[in-house]
């Protein structure tokens, strides 16, 4: 069984660090026996659904929140409509359109109970985008509003789900009602920062960046005098999650900036865009610097020239031949 697989597309700043990367992945893990909902690649919007209470199948053992719940078969036919049920609130924060939900879940077929697929099994939550062409309409749909911390359990008739095709992949046919349950664990927006603990900053030689966590980009102070000649990675803010593997796709807010002039360069606080890539894709010094790193954590990376861009920068990226780079990263999420 894979992980996942999501599409998610790569904003503009990350193409020009995965251009210079080592690896030659086109952007998204793929493979595997089971399906995530992940939308279709041809899938467009339908016209948002009606949403009802029901009818929906029992949940008969694993019932709490963050266990793996055992679904019994639909009874009857299912609602054409999308039928939506909150079975444990939670008293975090809401979920919006186009955030970034990190969730465990299981997904069967409504006539059969067949499990397509689960991330409890995994241990490891699904990062996805609540955003057309991203994931299913069924999922946009069902979990925006909703709160962190809750439990939810909808029924997914095909036009918002896979539509006509299905997926075969999976065993999904064209006319398959599919049931999912969904324990919503955190959401990230443009807003969202790093929480963790801050380190005391003490190196004079270094630069210094802000440990504000409201949202909004943090300062970045770039001493005078020469640029290390190694790779430079240090917590600012440490954060108590599990750390990142060098095999791993990261959901970031960061900024980058030069070490000559501190002028910067590239911004995901100025494109309010959180941003997802793997660890195989990016340039050598983002790769290095953040395997090993926990989740939550605020990280300073300093690039010398041989490990960011060289003597090739990226047209129009405003970076120099043999620029050393200063990004501050805030690590929100594993993928």
């Amino acid at each position: 069984m894979r992980r996942r697989s999501l599409l998610i597309a790569v904003p503009t700043g990350l193409v020009t660090l995965a251009a210079c990367g080592d690896g030659d992945d086109s952007g998204s893990s793929s493979g595997g026996d089971s399906a995530s909902p992940e939308a279709s690649a041809s899938s467009s919007a339908p016209p948002p659904p009606k949403v009802v209470d029901g009818p929906l199948p029992a949940i008969t053992a694993g019932t709490k929140f963050g266990e793996k719940p055992t679904v019994a078969k639909g009874s009857g036919d299912p609602s054409k409509d999308l039928a939506v049920k909150t079975v444990v609130a939670g008293g975090g924060r809401a979920v919006a359109e186009n955030d970034f939900v990190s969730a465990h879940y299981l997904g069967q077929v409504w006539a059969s109970a067949k499990v397509f697929d689960n991330s409890y099994d995994r241990k490891t939550p699904i990062v996805i985008q609540l955003a057309q062409g991203s994931i299913i309409d069924g999922w946009r749909y069902a979990l925006a509003g909703r709160k962190t911390g809750s439990r939810v359990q909808f029924s997914v008739p095909p036009v918002y789900g896979y539509g006509e095709q299905g997926n075969e992949q999976a065993g999904i046919k064209g006319d398959d009602t599919l049931v999912f349950v969904v324990d919503v664990q955190d959401t990230f927006n443009a807003n969202s920062s790093a929480k963790g603990k801050k380190v005391p900053q003490e190196d004079a030689a270094l630069p210094k960046v802000g440990t504000d966590t409201d949202g909004k980009a943090p300062s970045i102070e770039v001493p005078k005098g020469d640029a290390p000649k190694k790779l430079v990675a240090e917590y600012v803010l440490e954060g108590d999650g599990a750390e990142v593997g060098a095999q791993d796709s990261v959901l970031v807010q960061y900024k980058g900036v030069v070490w000559d002039g501190g002028k910067e360069f590239d911004s995901t606080y100025a494109r309010k865009q959180l941003t997802s890539f793997s660890l195989q894709q990016v340039v050598k010094g983002w790769a290095q610097g953040l395997t090993g790193k926990k989740v939550g954590s605020r990280v300073l990376v300093v690039i010398p020239p041989e490990l960011g861009y060289g003597d090739n920068p990226p047209e129009g990226s405003g970076i120099e031949k043999d620029s050393t780079l200063v990004f501050s990263v805030d690590l929100l999420a594993k993928m």
